[in-house]
């Protein structure tokens, strides 16, 4: 009989291995950092909060959470990960220090929050003047898209509570700049709520919608040149009438319930009131159309306000809904953008969908949970979060190229991030050396190479 081995090759470990560096990929975040000046943003802006006689600056300490985060942590104690390769990530603060700094940016509340939003929206702007033709704004208007979270809480927090889907927790509402087909997106606002927040809370939509704006550089608050999507949940009085008050430099693209006003106004439309709806691509959608709805329907909403319903014969099996009409699947939204053709209108409205995608990044990235207990603590994790996956749309838009730069947030951390290396000092200058053999070591090198290439900050 043959001898049965395994499908895999055995080793013998030992730890006593020296000059390796483990998450040697996140060099491309220590250098976005660098270039974008982020580091030295953020450190401006903490300094007031920074002791005297203290070892460690509180910028380089958010910044090293926000870099364990990056890659993957989800707590406080895993900026451990870059503690223990200092030569890549230079000294960084122990545990206690870290949770100290928390606590008193906690206690700072909102001057804490304006002095990192403010850092941060002028770092964004300095990123997207870096980035050219691949920064969100390439094509004169910015999408920002608002939508809620929901996190799971599995211990009595601080405002944790239960949520409209039956769960307990809290339920922020964040920001995102879309970037569109090319790219992935980035966060620009977030507010913590507790969990019985509702999903369409007026007052809400126009905090978030203040803080998003406040951090694209202003150019874009004339001349509608920023684009404000939501879905449903946006799509009341008070908020809509907010929004169309600043309709002279602001479009908006928002859902709306299907009211029974709206269902007969659909049910009474003529057959040549439907144009046939697009696919992202351009092609016609077979089985959708789109139709604009005027009348009595808008009686109550603001002047310039477009209704715009979609109809589509539903997937075989799926079940209708009360306010579906004839056997066909409604959605319908609020725009105040004019001269466009419906179809087109429609296409853009969808797009909205990718909000779903930076959500699924933003849950892997620090927001799986909020590990911290009082809410005001859970605010500061939010902006580390934040600051996290800035850095990981920053990354590519900066230093990645086509495919690459649509990559999320465990894909890089899976390909690129978790790269190995070596640390090698000659001539009094440090250096990592790449394992050859890595699959993507050549979208690693041609990345850093594209960083180093980028002017230095101030």
């Amino acid at each position: 009989m043959k001898k049965r081995i395994g499908s895999y090759p055995r080793v013998r470990v030992e730890g006593g291995g020296r000059g390796v560096v483990s998450q040697a990929g996140a060099v491309l975040l220590v250098e976005t950092v660098r270039k974008s000046g982020l580091d030295q943003a953020i450190s401006t802006a903490l300094a007031p909060w920074r002791k005297s006689r203290a070892v460690h600056d509180p910028g380089k300490i958010l910044l090293d959470v926000a870099l364990a985060v990056a890659l993957g942590g989800d707590c406080l104690a895993d900026v451990a990960m870059l503690r223990a390769e200092p030569g890549v990530f230079g000294p960084v603060a122990s545990d206690p220090t870290v949770s100290r700094l928390v606590d008193t940016l906690a206690e700072g509340g909102n001057r804490v929050l304006t002095a990192i939003h403010r850092a941060r929206a002028h770092v964004r702007e300095h990123v997207w003047q870096l980035a050219g033709d691949a920064a969100p704004d390439a094509g004169g208007q910015v999408t920002v898209d608002l939508d809620g979270v929901l996190v799971i809480s599995h211990s009595d927090k601080q405002d944790s509570a239960a949520t409209w889907k039956k769960t307990f927790g809290h339920h922020p509402l964040m920001g995102f700049v879309d970037h569109g087909t090319g790219g992935s997106g980035e966060p620009v606002a977030a507010v913590l709520r507790p969990g019985n927040a509702g999903s369409n809370t007026a007052t809400d939509h126009i905090a978030i919608t203040q803080l998003a704006l406040a951090q694209l550089p202003k150019t874009y608050r004339r001349g509608r040149r920023t684009l404000i999507r939501t879905d449903s949940g946006g799509g009341t009085h008070e908020f809509v009438a907010w929004l169309a008050k600043r309709g002279r430099w602001l479009s908006y693209s928002v859902g709306m319930t299907i009211t029974d006003a709206i269902h007969q106004a659909v049910l009474k439309a003529p057959a040549s009131a439907w144009t046939p709806a697009v696919e992202p691509g351009g092609d016609i959608r077979d089985g959708a159309w789109v139709a604009e709805i005027a009348g009595n329907v808008l009686n109550g909403w603001p002047k310039g306000m477009r209704l715009i319903v979609r109809k589509e014969r539903p997937h075989p099996g799926t079940q209708l809904r009360i306010t579906d009409a004839d056997g066909y699947r409604l959605t319908c939204f609020a725009t105040n953008t004019a001269d466009v053709p419906i179809a087109a209108l429609e296409r853009r409205h969808r797009r909205r969908a990718r909000a779903e995608d930076r959500i699924r990044a933003a849950r892997t990235t620090g927001l799986r949970n909020l590990p911290l207990h009082d809410t005001a603590q859970n605010q500061i994790w939010l902006e580390i979060v934040q600051l996290a996956l800035d850095l990981l749309a920053w990354m590519p838009m900066l230093a990645l190229t086509s495919q690459t730069r649509r990559w999320e947030p465990r894909r890089l951390r899976l390909r690129l991030f978790s790269a190995a290396a070596q640390i090698v000092n000659t001539a009094r200058r440090r250096h990592l050396r790449f394992a050859r053999h890595w699959p993507w070591i050549d979208v690693i090198t041609d990345a850093l190479a594209r960083l180093e290439a980028l002017p230095n900050p101030g």
